[in-house]
């Protein structure tokens, strides 16, 4: 998981649950289904004879490529989980993602407005949460999905606590 260009020396990431993996996996495919079912009513139709003289080889090609899609999401879920992290330091909270385009946001925590806390029902079911950064920057946020309940509840006391005891310090 290390890159040189942007991990910092000597930094130690706390990843997020494998439990997030399964998360992953059952919305990629819940999300598969739902594509298949847009883009493959017309294949159906023309498939049954309902509706006749429809090319149904041309019919085929969007289920087609929202499987090879859908399949390439579940492949790579366990490796996207893998690469999430976070890490608390002195001034600021890092926040790490991505395979091919990795990226590291820097939080101090003197900028940060508020912690977001937010489960959704199937992360509820796995006993998971996501613990969502907001600074005053347009834009500037971040996110870090599949954390275990108690760590989530933790993170936001703590991140608050920081960012209220900087900021006063302004």
């Amino acid at each position: 998981m290390s890159n040189r260009a942007i991990d910092p020396d000597g930094l130690v990431w706390t990843r997020v649950s494998p439990r997030h993996v399964t998360v992953t996996v059952l919305s990629g495919l819940a999300g598969t289904v739902f594509w298949l079912a847009v883009v493959g009513w017309p294949a159906v139709l023309a498939g049954t004879g309902i509706w006749s003289g429809a090319p149904l080889g041309w019919l085929l090609l969007p289920p087609a490529v929202v499987l090879v899609i859908g399949l390439l999401s579940v492949l790579l879920a366990p490796r996207r989980v893998r690469a999430i992290g976070y890490a608390e330091r002195g001034e600021d909270l890092l926040v790490r993602r991505g395979l091919l385009y990795q990226r590291v946001t820097v939080i101090p925590y003197g900028r940060m407005q508020y912690v977001d806390v937010s489960v959704s029902p199937l992360q509820r079911s796995f006993g998971l949460a996501t613990v969502k950064l907001h600074t005053a920057a347009v834009g500037s946020h971040a996110e870090i999905p599949g954390v275990e309940h108690a760590e989530a509840s933790r993170l936001r006391e703590r991140l608050t606590a920081r960012g209220e005891a900087l900021l006063a310090g302004l």
